[in-house]
């Protein structure tokens, strides 16, 4: 500003290897970025290289002097700075001309100038004890203040980092972690039997995300994997570490308002997002021909949806199964389908169909195994115009609902890439149950309204529909959107359709009538 006083701040930098590795600075600024004079230096020396000169390691240069220039170099330099470096230079000069001393123990003197040794690691700069402090005081505000947004930033920095492989990333991550872990409140909670705040769960969320992608990172050595995999084991043997669930109490709050309802639920939010265009940008290290790294993202996301896992134990980490996939389907929404994408989406539909037990859409599969309601609806509808009967035979092997069946299918046992499904003497607590239902009803609605005027097509979805939906007000439901899908204004009533509804609607009731508690 102009009515600030003009101050000089001395400024140093180190490079290695086109690095900064350390900087110092004059001005005091406490933070785990770099100061305004640091930056402002950093990009004059990368504009003006020319104007910045460069020199010989200090060590070269006082080996080309003679005693004479040594001792007036050495003399000249405690003149200058003489109340900064004199006692320093005093106790040196007494431990070289003693024999026995340690500084004659060893040959050389250490050159800060030189540089390190090709062999050695060369990392970004970072001030781990900034990291440290400005952690701490972020989780100490409790959420206030912007502390969360503050912390996000920091996690963006991290994936920053990643992107640009920056071995600084662990590191500060690490920092990242250990206040975390050093938390008080995590001790006050779990002593208390409460449940840790939404945006204290988001947080840590967010850090095992990150974790996730540091020891997934391909480029990594397997020492660096090995040492991470030790410090997780020691973090999680902490009794204050949390539960992935973050769930301590016994209170359940009503998840079907929690998460999105409804056919539009994604749009048996993208309106939020800006218009995004994604492009086919070329592999060429990959196999086959006319890969892109758009259709291997794709490619990937389908696998991971498609993927066979147990529900996990816990409120909050089932609330999160159900996020995170609706999430990663509205991404995949953004994009606009083209031939090369339509063969992946086939091409993996057929595998997960034929799949063994690492497919959600195998034969046979466990049964407390995350339904694939939402995702099937989700292929249905991607490849209902260029593939029918895939399409159908997808979302028809996607509407068992294993969970709530006294019995379950064993499976062809011949077949060893099958396994068979274990059904044990109870029910699980599923949380989000009631959701996960009303996406099976949303997954049945989709099919029917696709089905009108194709009269096999209706029979097949009408007995799955009969066969796995178990509750009468989603069967009834089913019967509203049939009678009101065979009734459209523009076209003649569909018969096929209304019968589809006559027998939903007797059928719930039949539900209920058998749900009512009898008479002694």
């Amino acid at each position: 500003m102009q009515s600030e006083p003009e101050t000089v701040c001395n400024v140093a930098i180190s490079f290695d290897r086109c690095k900064i590795t350390s900087v110092t600075c004059s001005c005091g600024n406490k933070d785990i970025f770099y100061c305004a004079h640091v930056v402002a230096l950093s990009l004059y020396r990368i504009r003006k290289p020319d104007q910045v000169k460069l020199h010989l390691p200090i060590s070269e240069t006082l080996f080309q002097m003679n005693r004479d220039q040594l001792q007036k170099f050495v003399q000249y330099l405690i003149t200058v700075h003489h109340t900064e470096v004199l006692p320093t230079a005093q106790k040196l000069a007494d431990e070289i001309l003693s024999q026995n001393s340690e500084i004659n123990q060893v040959h050389g003197a250490p050159d800060p100038t030189a540089g390190a040794s090709i062999d050695d690691e060369n990392c970004w700069h970072l001030d781990e004890e900034q990291v440290q402090e400005q952690v701490k005081l972020f989780l100490s505000q409790g959420g206030y203040h912007g502390s969360g947004k503050q912390l996000n930033l920091l996690f963006a920095k991290v994936r920053e980092m990643l992107k640009m492989r920056d071995s600084n990333g662990a590191r500060m991550l690490t920092l990242i972690t250990e206040q975390f872990m050093a938390d008080p409140r995590l001790s006050l909670w779990r002593q208390q039997g409460t449940s840790m705040t939404d945006k204290y769960r988001q947080l840590w969320d967010e850090l095992g995300a990150l974790w996730m992608c540091i020891v997934l990172n391909p480029h990594c050595k397997l020492e660096q994997k090995s040492s991470w995999l030790k410090q997780l084991k020691k973090w999680n043997s902490v009794d204050v570490c949390p539960w992935e669930d973050g769930n301590h109490g016994n209170e359940l709050p009503n998840l079907t308002n929690a998460l999105p309802q409804g056919a539009n639920a994604n749009q048996e939010n993208l309106g939020q997002c800006k218009s995004l265009e994604y492009q086919h940008l070329p592999a060429h290290k990959f196999l086959e021909e006319g890969e892109s790294y758009l259709t291997l993202a794709v490619e990937v996301a389908l696998i991971g949806l498609g993927q066979q896992r147990i529900m996990p134990d816990g409120l909050y980490a089932q609330e999160k199964v159900c996020r995170n996939e609706e999430q990663l389907i509205s991404k995949l929404q953004e994009i606009e389908l083209d031939d090369t994408l339509v063969k992946i989406f086939r091409k993996q539909a057929v595998f997960l169909l034929e799949g063994g037990p690492y497919s959600g859409l195998g034969e046979v599969i466990h049964r407390e195994s995350v339904p694939m309601h939402t995702f099937a609806k989700y292929l249905f509808t991607c490849l209902l115009p260029h593939d029918a009967e895939l399409a159908y035979k997808s979302a028809l092997r996607a509407m068992r609902l294993l969970v709530l069946e006294s019995t379950a299918p064993s499976g062809d046992l011949s077949r060893p890439h099958h396994i068979a499904s274990v059904v044990p003497n109870r029910y699980p607590r599923w949380f989000t149950l009631s959701h996960i239902e009303s996406q099976q009803c949303e997954l049945a609605s989709t099919m029917l309204t696709a089905a009108k005027g194709d009269v096999q097509r209706l029979e097949t979805v009408l007995e799955s529909i009969q066969k796995n939906i178990h509750s009468s007000s989603h069967i009834f439901k089913l019967a509203q959107d049939a009678f009101k899908i065979a009734t459209l204004m523009d076209s003649l009533p569909d018969i096929t359709l209304l019968k589809v509804s006559l027998e939903l609607g007797l059928q719930s009731m039949l539900t209920a009538a058998l749900s009512l508690p009898s008479k002694s």
